[in-house]
């Protein structure tokens, strides 16, 4: 018995042996012994190499001092962003004045729009706006069911739809998102929560057709929330509560679905036609609250070329409600882009637009 124990003590001091010996070897910043070959030199060093930190995705830092808003220039629910050619900032937010201009370095240029958009029970009903070719300020006024054209101090040029009247008509809208200028001036518009549509207009605000209705199939649409252009002149709309993005030719033909990605909330196109597109993940229907249909939780930002190709992801970190701290968002909404690649976001719960700044 004596000897067999000393056997089994010699046989679990070897296999303790050789367990230390393999972690040591093998371990992630180990120092590796290679034995000699037979016939062969002595025994060399190994050591495990070195990987290069590699940063290969572009990036973004939010500017926490954007942007330097006067004390009398207050915020509410801020839907709409856009920036022009000069790379000047216009928010679009649910308080008074609503339209608010910034440079891209945060400084105060201009605010109008109080006498535009007329408040409503549900509050101001500020949604999507845009710049045109001209330098035009078009502005979404969900509440009041029209669609204005404006210039850029202000004026009122043009009005879209019968104020105050919802309908489904050639002249009527039923609480219209956003809209889309050709740069010969033609009018896309997205209509939008009460309808299930896109408007076309011709450059002198003269209907030209409307396509669309409420369901799930190929040029049906469920929320149609935002509608952006390309440079060949391709549709392409927010579709939000079927969580996917339609594109059509101008005439309203279907040409392709990009689904079960995100549920898109708002559209930029860059120049040289990346596809922009904020959100969140696509998740189960909130039957409570049909209107809202897809709750977000994470905020996305995807850019895609003009075939659906996805070229980034960039997810940013959701705000708690009321304590939300800089570079969060909470229910991203607009999204714009200026000619560095800056991004500006703005969201409705957070009340708030915010850069965040390209780093790569």
């Amino acid at each position: 018995m004596m000897g067999s124990n000393a056997r089994n003590d010699r046989r679990f001091l070897a296999f303790g042996l050789m367990a230390v010996a393999f972690a040591w070897t093998w371990g992630p910043s180990a120092t590796r012994l290679r034995a000699a070959e037979p016939g062969g030199a002595a025994a060399t060093q190994e050591t495990s190499p070195q990987y290069p930190r590699v940063t290969l995705s572009t990036w973004y830092a939010v500017d926490p001092s954007w942007p330097e808003r006067p004390e009398n220039m207050p915020w509410g629910l801020t839907p709409g962003v856009a920036v022009d050619a000069e790379d000047q900032v216009w928010i679009f937010t649910r308080a008074y004045p609503p339209v608010q201009v910034y440079t891209a370095e945060g400084k105060f240029v201009k605010a109008w729009g109080s006498d535009l958009i007329a408040e409503t029970p549900k509050g101001i009903p500020s949604h999507g706006i845009e710049i045109d070719g001209r330098g035009h300020v078009w502005l979404a006024d969900a509440g009041n069911h029209v669609v204005l054209e404006c210039s850029p101090e202000g004026k009122l040029l043009r009005t879209l739809g019968t104020p105050g009247e919802p309908g489904e008509d050639e002249n009527h809208f039923f609480r219209p998102t956003d809209m889309a200028i050709t740069p010969d001036g033609q009018v896309f518009v997205s209509d939008g929560y009460g309808n299930a549509r896109v408007v076309h207009f011709d450059a002198r605000g003269r209907f030209v057709k409307a396509w669309g209705k409420l369901g799930t199939g190929p040029g049906e649409f469920n929320l149609v929330h935002a509608i952006a252009l390309d440079s060949q002149g391709r549709l392409y709309v927010a579709d939000r509560n079927n969580a996917r993005v339609q594109v059509f030719d101008q005439n309203g033909t279907f040409l392709d679905q990009w689904q079960n990605l995100l549920v898109p909330w708002g559209f930029w196109v860059t120049a040289n036609d990346e596809i922009w597109v904020c959100g969140s993940s696509p998740m189960p229907w909130r039957e409570e609250d049909a209107v809202l249909g897809c709750p977000p939780k994470d905020q996305l930002f995807m850019k895609f070329d003009t075939n659906g190709r996805v070229l980034q992801v960039w997810t940013v970190p959701k705000g708690v409600d009321g304590e939300e701290k800089p570079g969060e968002l909470n229910w991203v909404h607009g999204i714009a882009l200026d000619s560095q690649g800056n991004i500006y976001a703005t969201d409705i719960v957070g009340q708030r637009a915010q850069k965040f700044v390209r780093q790569k």
